[in-house]
Formats: C-alpha cells, structure tokens, sequence
C-alpha cells in the first residue's frame, strides 16, 4: 500500500520510501548542522511577536501556553514558533494545547512536548520538536510514536522549524498518511 507523503519544506518533491508500523519516510542525506550561535536560526514558520527576557548569558522566551518564561533553547524557539503558527494561522485553540506532557511507560517517564486536546478532552494530536541543527530521522519518529501508543491520537507531527512532517493515523486499517499541511482546527 504505497503513502501520500509531502514535505513542507525545502525536499519537496521528493517521494522517499515507507514502512509500518508507524513507519516513516527514509530520508535524504542529513545536512550538515547549524552551527550554533548567539542569534537563533531562521525558521520555515510565520513570525509572532516573541517575548524574550533573562540575560544574554541565559536568555529566556515566554510561553504562552505554560504562561511563564523558559530557557530559550533552539528547541524552544521551535517550539514556541509552532505554537504560535497553529494558533494564529491554523486557528487551534490555546485553552486545548498544553506543553511538556508526562507520560509514563512502565517505570520510565517521558515527556511528550505538545499535545492537543478534543473539546471532549481527548488527545487528538501529539507535537514532536526538535532544534533547526538536528535532522530529521527515523528516531525522531520512532520517538513520537511511543507516546502514540499511550494516547492513540488522529494525528502526529514532527518538526524541526526547517521540516516539518504531518502524519494522519488511520486505526480501523492499521495504516497512516503523510498529508500536505499541518490541518486548520476545524478541518480535524
């Protein structure tokens, strides 16, 4: 059964290669890092008005969502972008989002770092992020779908500011599809 993939990003075009469960694209050659730096890379996301504080030694960035200031981190800048792109361009609700998710797997806990809520409280998405300097790969998918197994939600998404893929879980027949842009709330 072959999938519908689209990047939205820079390998558009490009139809790698799937597998199950839960499996995702092969993906092309990683690029080399981003050297860090002072200043934090562009991203492949709309621009908001951020909210910085700290010091230049520890800067920190409000989040909207946890309502206080966080290390800024280049995952952060990732993250708080997003969370700002699917709020003002995709019209998600603030009051059904939360970060940094605990769930626990036997013994061990893990953190999912977005997760979106149903108006019933359910998960319905979960939000994997990663720094603009690390690659998208394989693990990072594996990664997100180890918290899809606790929460069983309809849709998965990885990005790292730069890519960003968009997964739609199918459970009736054990299958998933990479969709063209990350879904309007009232589309879910």
């Amino acid at each position: 059964m072959q999938k519908e993939f689209m990047v939205l990003s820079s390998f558009q075009g490009q139809q790698p290669a799937f597998a199950l469960p839960v499996c995702f694209p092969n993906f092309p050659p990683d690029p080399e890092p981003i050297k860090r730096e002072k200043e934090m890379t562009p991203l492949n996301l709309p621009d908001f008005q951020v909210k910085l504080s700290g010091t230049r030694e520890k800067p920190v960035i409000f989040d909207l969502l946890r309502r206080k200031f966080v290390a800024l981190t280049p995952e952060e800048w990732v993250r708080q972008h997003f969370i700002h792109f699917l709020i003002e361009h995709r019209g998600y609700p603030a009051s059904l989002m939360q970060n940094e998710i605990q769930l626990k797997v036997g013994s061990k806990v893990l953190r999912a770092d977005s997760v979106l809520y149903g108006s019933n409280l359910q998960p319905r998405m979960i939000i994997e992020y990663k720094a603009p300097s690390i690659p998208i790969t394989q693990k990072v998918f594996d990664q997100i779908s180890t918290y899809n197994l606790l929460l069983h939600v309809d849709y998965l998404i990885v990005s790292n500011g730069i890519n960003h893929y968009v997964c739609k879980m199918d459970y009736s027949r054990q299958s998933y599809l990479f969709v063209k842009d990350v879904p309007c709330y009232k589309d879910l």
